[in-house]
């Protein structure tokens, strides 16, 4: 394959991701999808509508990834998630601190995509902040700190720490480990034509992207290094969606966009993707509507807790959708650890909510 064929592949893969992520905009918006709106719901209303939807995200994106593996497309250890070293402090220390801030901040990393295309300036300031936050804990000051400190805490586990390779099992039999208990739960209360939507379409845009990034985005072999990699992936992995990094790495583009070695990713264009479509969503509904700061409070509230989702985000490796959904669908342990991480910090944040109520 010449450089010619290369960039016209390019082309089509971001393109096609940026559909995909438009549709993820368009069904969360549409479906209220929101994991910090789960654990809201479920704490504080005994509401578990929203906790079944992400449940049944889960459930259709690991069925759909251990249906790709088994037909070679794609492995749990080529992913981020799925690799051979685990980091068994980082992840669920991350996990927390992005848990809290998204309880502060008013949504996670997805969600303040979706609140931004419909409208809301509060999520465009989360977005910059937890831009920045995130580009320093990758190559600034929390960086150093990060690697210096919690990211030493690691646990090697060959091949890989996804069920399947811990058991010695096929993929789709380790899937249903996971699947068929979220299947169950999901499966239990009232179900709406929102509840599908959200469930079924988030999980099902998280399975194409893997596909996407893993089959079309693969080249057996560059024609400079005559090595195999991953076409527009910032990793060379196969990825699908996550939103914390990727965002740092839009403002790097955006930055230094005369700079011809920032180039568009898979992750940047899924960022601006979920902005899209939730815009031309909540424009069709009649949904769309201008929102700000009203008070100081409130500011500082969404400022801390956009700073906690960018250093949280990046130390964890991913945000509720990025661990929660597509980490959580190649069987990561680590995803495991991130996500509890999360759940916890999110129902720390609540209950710090409401101590300042009860105060205020």
């Amino acid at each position: 394959m010449n450089e010619l064929d290369l960039a016209s592949l390019r082309q089509l893969l971001l393109g096609l991701a940026f559909l995909l992520a438009l549709a993820l905009g368009v069904v969360a918006q549409r479906s209220h999808f929101c994991v910090m709106g789960a654990i809201s719901d479920a704490m504080l209303m005994r509401d578990w509508q929203r906790a079944r939807m992400w449940a049944l995200a889960v459930a259709v994106a690991a069925g759909g990834f251990a249906l790709l593996a088994h037909w070679g497309w794609v492995a749990a250890g080529q992913t981020l998630y799925g690799g051979g070293v685990l980091r068994w402090a980082s992840l669920p220390l991350g996990g927390l601190l992005f848990g809290i801030g998204m309880v502060l901040a008013s949504g996670c990393g997805a969600k303040t995509l979706v609140r931004l295309g419909s409208g809301n300036l509060k999520a465009l300031v989360v977005l910059l902040v937890m831009a920045v936050a995130a580009f320093m804990t990758l190559r600034g000051l929390t960086a150093v700190w990060r690697d210096a400190s919690v990211d030493r805490l690691q646990l090697q586990v060959l091949p890989a720490q996804d069920l399947g390779s811990l058991l010695g099992w096929a993929p789709w039999a380790a899937a249903l480990l996971l699947v068929l208990p979220l299947l169950v739960f999901a499966l239990r209360g009232e179900r709406g034509a929102g509840f599908w939507l959200g469930g079924v379409g988030s999980g099902l845009l998280v399975v194409g992207m893997w596909a996407l990034s893993a089959r079309l985005g693969f080249v057996p072999e560059h024609p400079e290094t005559l090595e195999p990699f991953y076409l527009a992936s910032s990793q060379n992995r196969p990825e699908a969606f996550s939103f914390v990094a990727p965002s740092a790495a839009l403002l790097d583009w955006l930055l230094f966009y005369s700079d011809r070695s920032k180039v568009l990713n898979i992750g940047i264009v899924t960022v601006l993707g979920v902005i899209a479509g939730s815009c031309l969503s909540s424009l069709q509904r009649g949904e769309f509507r201008w929102e700000g700061f009203r008070q100081t409070d409130d500011l500082v509230s969404h400022l801390i807790g956009a700073l906690l989702m960018g250093v949280g985000g990046v130390t964890a490796l991913g945000c509720t959708f990025g661990q929660g959904i597509s980490g959580l669908s190649t069987l990561s342990a680590g995803s495991l650890l991130a996500t509890a991480g999360l759940v916890a910090g999110g129902v720390i944040g609540l209950r710090l909510q409401l101590w300042r109520a009860e105060r205020g």
